[in-house]
């Protein structure tokens, strides 16, 4: 007992010390980096693509957000599941509203069964672009973009050994629903993550259109789950990379409750599983991260029971400074992208104790659900998602087995609650 006491001890507090060193490095990258942006006469012509399903809580404010952008040429494609979508109505009275030209909507007329319905519906898209079109970019509904979004999104393309740049998401850590508190803390170390992997996020992404038809992507696309995770290896095979945007980590105010969360996190993890260029290493951040806590608390529970009192000491001391040290990790990554946000224009709900005090508590909160989801990941071979039905035998084995149109009973009742 003594040794595992001690193993476990020396194991929480130095993966605490790397993850510390890790984020330092995002930290240092984000304010280290200089916002260069293109003159008008230099940033090509682009077209944004927006797939939808289903009406997102922010869907209004994301259409005016990409009708208004400080960029001298582009056109907004919308690929819409079908014209009785609840989010054909929606997109048509904001576009009226905003009397914009420079938009195009359209129905998914085709609908593959051996990829994802969004893989379909930008395939749609990009296969109705001329040669006028010299970048792509990619946007997902629930993301408000700020009006140099765009600018600041092509302009780093210019460089011919980026193709393709990112931004990232970030929650708001309001402590209404335990859920979005369990998403917020995990997204904080996907957004390093992500960084560290030069891994793109299909929310807030472009990428050079003779890239994307030339590299393969689009052939892979047309077998695929997802947009995003596959294209770090396929770049890095053709001598390109990723690059993140700092200036681009976008928040979002969308909330969800623990189940809902769950369901969407499995999907998430499955998701990594099969397209992730590190997925090795995903499983041993959770090990480290979920793994030896829980364990921790175990041997302290049996140490306490056995009497074993300096061990049960040792492994509360060392918990309580794995717990402490993550949630002051999280405040200092939270308020170093809080300046980012601010200059988007985006109002910040300050921390007060009250939510700092649930941070903490959900900080074992988020260990416990992301291995349960890891765990239920790991078996899964059929996926539902927004009320489409997929059987997935390896990552380029994609069915469409269910299929329905949009209904609006699957909206939440919460509007602030993401779908």
């Amino acid at each position: 007992m003594k040794e595992l006491t001690i193993f476990l001890s020396q194991s929480l507090l130095g993966w605490l010390a790397i993850q510390m060193c890790l984020a330092l490095v995002f930290l240092f990258y984000i304010h280290l980096s200089h916002k260069k942006v293109l003159p008008d006469e230099e940033l090509p012509k682009t077209a944004v693509i927006l797939c939808l399903r289903g009406a997102d809580p922010y869907l209004p404010n994301c259409i005016e957000a990409l009708l208004n952008q400080n960029y001298p040429e582009y056109d907004l494609k919308l690929i819409v599941d079908s014209q009785d979508d609840p989010a054909w109505e929606v997109v048509n009275e904001t576009i009226k509203k905003q009397e914009a030209s420079n938009f195009q909507i359209s129905p998914l007329r085709i609908i593959r069964h051996n990829c994802s319905l969004k893989c379909s519906s930008l395939l749609q898209a990009v296969s109705e672009l001329d040669d006028s079109y010299k970048v792509v970019a990619l946007v997902d509904a629930d993301t408000i973009v700020h009006a140099n979004w765009l600018r600041e999104l092509v302009s780093p393309l210019n460089d011919p050994k980026i193709g393709a740049t990112t931004g990232n998401r970030w929650y708001m850590p309001t402590g209404k629903y335990w859920g979005s508190l369990v998403r917020y803390i995990g997204n904080v170390s996907t957004v390093v993550q992500m960084y560290l992997f030069r891994i793109p996020w299909g929310g807030t992404l472009a990428i050079k259109t003779d890239v994307l038809r030339h590299t393969g992507i689009l052939e892979k696309w047309g077998q695929a789950f997802g947009e995003d995770l596959m294209m770090h290896n396929i770049l890095k095979q053709h001598g390109m990379q990723v690059k993140l945007v700092p200036s681009l980590i976008m928040l979002n105010r969308e909330e969800c409750d623990l189940l809902g969360f769950m369901d969407s996190l499995k999907r998430l993890l499955f998701y990594s599983r099969l397209y992730h260029p590190r997925w090795i290493a995903i499983i041993g951040d959770a090990v480290s991260s979920i793994l030896f806590p829980s364990l921790a608390i175990v041997v302290f529970i049996l140490s306490l029971l056995d009497t074993q009192w300096d061990l049960a000491m040792i492994l509360l001391a060392t918990y309580c400074i794995y717990t402490i040290g993550l949630l002051l990790l999280t405040l200092i990554l939270e308020l170093a992208v809080r300046p980012v946000i601010r200059f988007q224009g985006q109002p910040m709900t300050p921390l007060s104790v009250t939510t700092v005090g649930k941070i903490l508590i959900a900080i074992p909160l988020t260990q416990w659900v992301y291995g349960l989801a890891m765990l239920s990941s790991l078996w899964m071979s059929t996926v539902k998602w927004r009320g489409i039905v997929y059987r997935v035998q390896n990552p380029w084995n994609i069915r469409l087995v269910e299929y329905h149109p949009y209904d609006l009973l699957d909206q939440p009742i919460d509007s602030k609650i993401s779908l």
